[in-house]
């Protein structure tokens, strides 16, 4: 129905109202007719002002919608459920994702993992604004035995150039860290993320200029460890963190170079653990070092942990023979003992179905291992990583950095199958050979070398239902064997499935 302005209506009804007078003066005027009797006229007059009253009734209901529009909040679903107020000065989005998996392993005769079905991540996402300046982000997480609060941050954007984040987030460092675990190619990250921190608490500045030609993060951070996602610090010293990315071709506007990208990350700060063995006490083990893992999530490398020692003991026979055993002091663990820094180079091109991505990290990190059993000192031990991954959307969907949107949402009564895409990865991670010269790790239980391929085929229901199958092989050198007689741990085979739901 068409609606007219309450100011045009009003002409309308004058005129109407002036056309039936001028009608009506017209008929008692003309000779020809009977004048019209004063019933006719009452009548006449009733159904101008039912008119009139009708009219009336529409402009106050026009007016109340205008009303509850302005002072009322809008709420719809769009990838979760919203919630803004008129001027969007206030926001509120509530969306979550799951990813049930499947784990299996096809030659795992010593058990180092196990086959099974997991909740991978259970995750409660709310966003939203307030005063329209400051967002905010609170990401717990539910799968597992234990609640994790991921993200927990705000944001300030008074000036787009330099905006403010404050509270726990991902660090800028890693590239496929910083892609949402519900976009990435794989069920599983690659073996650079493993040197990488998780999530931090700090304070960052940041923003993205020239329409996304260039972004920045420059942050000051708690400090946590390669993979780490720490709540508290153990020291007082602070990590600096800072990353440049740019699409060096969106302002040129070649069509095929738009999603190019290419970035430098880094970190540094000062990392000190605490290994306290006192004659037979058991260990005091703060190592402020990680442990790294492989694409079926088994440790690959730990650093020693300490033990505790024995106190003296004597024993007496029947006789009244007595033995002594000595005291056996305990041994430290190591320790991150020094400066920690991290480097990455990174990028990604996207044209059209064809996904690539591409990162290097290098992590250094001062190591010691204090006490009489362990006099070699502090040594900086460099581990390194790299992957190059990619990726081709079969139904030719426009693959991105945040995922594949399908043309053709999954219905099969009307032949409508979906997105898929097939994806490889290629990546190493190798251990400096130091770390085992000096005693920081074991030979026997920690590798020094990891190969991994994968491959993938990622089925795209809708936006907001994927289904994974991916297929790793990883080849180890060292992490078995005795010490006298070193080996190569057996080669991982896993078998991966995922179900996600993601709004």
């Amino acid at each position: 129905m068409r609606t007219y302005p309450l100011d045009h209506r009003r002409r309308l009804l004058t005129v109407a109202f002036a056309a039936v007078l001028a009608t009506a003066s017209a008929a008692l005027a003309a000779e020809s007719e009977p004048p019209p009797s004063p019933a006719e006229l009452q009548k006449k007059i009733k159904n101008l002002e039912e008119q009139v009253d009708r009219l009336n009734h529409e402009t106050r209901q026009h007016e109340t919608s205008i009303d509850t529009l302005t002072r009322f909040p809008l709420a719809q679903w769009k990838d979760g459920f919203q919630i803004n107020s008129a001027d969007n000065a206030y926001k509120l989005k509530i969306g979550a994702y799951t990813q049930a998996d499947g784990r299996f392993f096809l030659n795992d005769s010593q058990n180092r993992n196990t086959s099974q079905f997991t909740f991978r991540r259970a995750r409660l996402d709310i966003q939203g604004t307030v005063a329209k300046y400051f967002d905010f982000r609170i990401l717990p997480d539910f799968a597992g035995a234990n609640f994790v609060l991921f993200d927990a941050y705000v944001d300030v954007n008074y000036i787009p150039q330099a905006k403010l984040r404050v509270g726990k987030f991902k660090p800028p460092v890693g590239l496929e860290r910083l892609q949402s675990a519900t976009s990435t190619m794989f069920i599983e990250r690659g073996l650079p993320t493993n040197l990488v921190p998780t999530r931090d608490n700090g304070i960052q500045l940041f923003s993205d200029l020239w329409d996304g030609a260039l972004s920045y993060q420059l942050g000051v951070f708690n400090g946590t460890p390669d993979l780490g996602n720490t709540a508290t610090d153990a020291n007082d010293d602070k990590d600096f963190a800072g990353r440049l990315f740019a699409h060096p071709f969106r302002p040129l506007g070649i069509v095929p170079l738009t999603d190019f990208g290419i970035g430098l990350a880094g970190s540094y700060g000062h990392e000190r653990g605490t290994s306290v063995v006192s004659g037979t006490a058991a260990p005091v083990n703060n190592t402020e070092l990680p442990g790294y893992r492989s694409f079926g999530q088994a440790t690959v490398f730990s650093y020693s942990g300490g033990s505790a020692g024995t106190a003296a003991t004597t024993t007496c026979d029947a006789s009244n023979v007595c033995t002594t055993k000595p005291a056996v002091n305990g041994t430290a663990a190591a320790v991150a003992s020094g400066d920690h820094s991290r480097i990455t180079p990174q990028g990604y091109f996207y044209y059209g179905p064809f996904g690539l991505l591409a990162e290097w990290v290098s992590s250094k990190q001062e190591v010691n291992r204090p006490g009489p059993s362990s006099p070699v000192g502090r040594h900086n031990l460099n581990h390194r990583a790299y992957q190059i991954a990619a990726s081709y959307v079969l139904t030719g969907e426009p693959a991105t950095f945040k995922g594949v949107l399908p043309f053709q949402p999954f219905d099969p009564f009307q032949g409508k199958w979906g997105a898929f895409e097939l994806a490889a990865r290629y990546g190493e991670l190798d251990i400096d050979d130091d770390a085992f010269k000096y005693g920081f790790a074991s030979k026997t239980s920690s590798v020094r070398r990891v190969e991994e391929y994968v491959g993938g085929l990622n089925w795209y229901l809708n936006r907001n239902v994927k289904l994974v199958l991916d297929y790793a092989h990883s080849d180890f050198t060292g992490g078995a064997g005795t010490s006298s007689k070193p080996a190569n741990r057996k080669s991982e085979q896993a078998i991966e499935t995922r179900v996600q739901l993601a709004f």
